[in-house]
């Protein structure tokens, strides 16, 4: 519309609380019983995994999730995708929903 500011882009903040698990985990496993550490170091190690996974990372499996969960099995980049995308979130705008579409289409799993 004519006048008005900046376009609505929604922008996406990818969270982080793997360290705050990671470091509660850690404790549990420094006074753990013996029959339980194996289960705890090997807690402690898939969540430095998690950790060390990055935005595109956490973006392209939501992306993927999402899809998935609409039941969408072609391209990730396709027009049908996009509709998911935006339909799995209101107010998400066609130009992010392409680009989050891209990039899960250029990561192949």
């Amino acid at each position: 519309m004519f006048g008005q500011g900046k376009s609505k882009e929604l922008n996406i903040l990818v969270l982080r609380d793997a360290d705050v698990i990671a470091e509660s985990v850690r404790s549990a496993l420094a006074g753990a019983a013996p029959e339980e550490r194996p289960g705890l170091e090997r807690a402690v190690a898939l969540i430095e995994q998690a950790a060390a996974a990055s935005d595109a990372d956490l973006r392209i499996r939501w992306v993927r999730e999402r899809l998935a969960a609409a039941g969408h099995e072609g391209p990730a980049d396709s027009v049908e995708a996009i509709k998911v995308l935006r339909g799995a979130v209101p107010g998400l705008s066609l130009l992010s929903a392409v680009r989050l579409a891209k990039e899960a289409a250029a990561h192949r799993p």
